[in-house]
């Protein structure tokens, strides 16, 4: 397991990625490059090679992807239906799509208790989708979910609220090794508290691979609770870690993208960015290979 902290080169690109995916995103019509590295004081030459080093495709790729069009075909090409053998009986030690995730789950005693007895260390940190609010135990990252200055407050409130008798320790350095593990996809271990049904959702989403979607319905069947579709769809949204369990890649049948409890711009980056990426993987193309995030 990795324990080295991000190049400081490397949380510049992720600033800069993410000025240029919020100009792309409530830009109304495509940006042209010249435009886009005009608006962030550029070069375009060398956005065209950070963007494509981050994403694995250019910006002008990029932005396909980020329409609302896009959902729509994820649904008709990417479509995962969830086999309920697979989905209910995954190992907690086995490998989980595209991250090697060891998980966790908090015993119906420790859940009733609340988080009594536990100590748990958080700090804020640098993502490729911008600043995230990460939470860990002694076995493993608990929450994380993604902030701005504007919502650190809210966001801290909300995780904490649902382990109110835990302590709380402002740690970053206790935390930054799970985070680094994270985002260079090494052996991560997951501590999951939450209620018995949350936890089978949970180890649903664990399922889908990455640039694929699924729906709530299919969530639904796949824990053998067919009819409870709302239900699932509430746990999906009290998913407490962000990204690694991947609440963002369940959409509504129609292909449209539904909520996120972190806010529909950064799924809907999420989703562009995995999609790039899992087509990178399948093409010769230069200008799509895909680069490593650490």
């Amino acid at each position: 397991m990795s324990t080295a902290p991000l190049p400081l080169e490397d949380r510049y690109h992720y600033n800069v990625i993410r000025r240029a995916i919020d100009l792309i995103d409530a830009a109304a019509l495509p940006l042209p490059l010249d435009a886009l590295a005009s608006e962030l004081g550029m070069n375009p030459h060398h956005l065209q090679k950070l963007f494509t080093q981050w994403a694995g495709v250019s910006p002008k790729r990029f932005q396909q992807y980020l329409t609302l069009n896009h959902a729509k075909a994820l649904i008709e090409t990417r479509h995962t239906m969830l086999d309920t053998a697979e989905a209910t009986g995954l190992s907690g030690t086995g490998r989980l799509h595209d991250l090697f995730l060891r998980w966790e789950a908090m015993t119906p005693g420790d859940f009733a208790r609340k988080g009594e007895g536990l100590t748990i260390a958080y700090g804020f940190f640098d993502t490729p989708f911008g600043e995230a609010l990460a939470m860990a135990t002694e076995r493993g990252l608990c929450a994380l979910a993604f902030t701005s200055e504007t919502t650190r407050e809210a966001a801290f409130a909300d995780l904490s609220a649902r382990w109110p008798a835990a302590r709380y320790l402002e740690a970053p350095e206790t935390v930054r090794p799970l985070i680094d593990t994270a985002l260079g996809g090494g052996n991560m271990p997951l501590h999951l508290i939450g209620a018995p049904f949350q936890i089978k959702v949970w180890e649903a989403l664990l399922s889908i691979p990455s640039g694929h979607v699924t729906t709530y319905s299919d969530i639904a069947r796949a824990i053998g609770a067919p009819k409870a579709v709302r239900a699932v769809g509430t746990a999906v949204g009290r998913n407490p870690v962000s990204w690694l369990i991947p609440c963002h890649r369940v959409l509504r049948k129609t292909g449209a993208l539904g909520g996120y409890h972190w806010g529909l711009p950064v799924k809907r980056a999420i989703l562009a960015y995995e999609t790039a990426r899992t087509d990178a993987m399948h093409s010769d193309t230069p200008e799509r290979k895909p680069a490593t995030i650490s």
